[in-house]
């Protein structure tokens, strides 16, 4: 349950939410006692994850929006905000992966990783932040990731994430006069479907990527979204209010 009265009327959106460590975090945020906007492409893929928080009690809706697209963004927001009220909490969740080699790589692998991760941050935190001004009161939570260090074959995807990280201190730079705090989580290997696509690009069954990536994390073991949702749920709390600016690398050892 929430913390306070207060962040019961919360209302909370999450890209990405329709699996993964997004569902994970939908789920997470509404038994916090948040209302959560699922957004992702397509609106009916996100109906299992509001049905799930429907079921526990908690009160969502789908949303389906392309985040690189603005008017679709703003749209979404608008909705989120009529169907459930103002949004005071944006977890920038969505992604994509286009892997390749540099020489393999094309224009359009590029464009669509930086569109959706990037530009898409900044669409959806320029929609929602009117929100959290006029309220007082905000979190923005960007997922990042280790690759951001440097990760063979993901030159795009690198950058990307390495992006949403100065993006995320100069959003606390920023925002913090108007109680909006922002950070960024970068997870290391976690046990998705992103996660199984990357097996499969290498050619390596997903039992043994897993196995091999166990044996070289500290912890000796892959990580599940619901680990990266109790980071998030942390950093939309309460207490979380002294925080701003940091990246957590949520990776089971040591990384930057």
């Amino acid at each position: 349950m929430s913390e306070s009265s207060s962040t019961a009327a919360r209302v909370a959106i999450v890209t990405g939410a329709a699996r993964g460590i997004g569902a994970a975090t939908a789920l997470r945020l509404a038994r916090d006692g948040f209302a959560v906007g699922v957004l992702d492409l397509e609106e009916s893929a996100g109906k299992e994850t509001v049905q799930a928080i429907e079921a526990a009690g908690g009160r969502a809706v789908a949303v389906g929006a392309d985040v690189s697209d603005p008017e679709q963004v703003e749209a979404a927001v608008a909705r989120v905000a009529e169907e459930l009220g103002a949004p005071t909490v944006l977890v920038n969740n969505a992604g994509v992966t286009r892997d390749n080699l540099l020489f393999k790589m094309t224009e359009s692998d590029w464009d669509v990783v930086m569109n959706v991760h990037l530009r898409g941050a900044f669409l959806m935190t320029r929609a929602v932040q009117k929100h959290m001004i006029e309220a007082g009161w905000g979190r923005v939570v960007n997922l990042s990731s280790t690759s951001a260090l440097g990760n063979r074959g993901q030159a795009n995807y690198s950058a990307a994430k390495a992006g949403l990280q100065g993006f995320t201190k100069t959003l606390a730079i920023e925002l913090g006069k108007f109680g909006v705090t922002a950070n960024a989580v970068a997870p290391g290997f976690i046990q998705t479907e992103m996660t199984k696509a990357t097996a499969e690009r290498v050619g390596v069954s997903f039992d043994d990527f897993i196995a091999g990536a166990s044996q070289e994390i500290p912890v000796r073991r892959v990580g599940q979204p619901e680990d990266i949702a109790h980071v998030v749920s942390f950093l939309v709390s309460e207490g979380a209010g002294f925080v701003s600016g940091q990246v957590i690398y949520a990776a089971g050892g040591p990384k930057a």
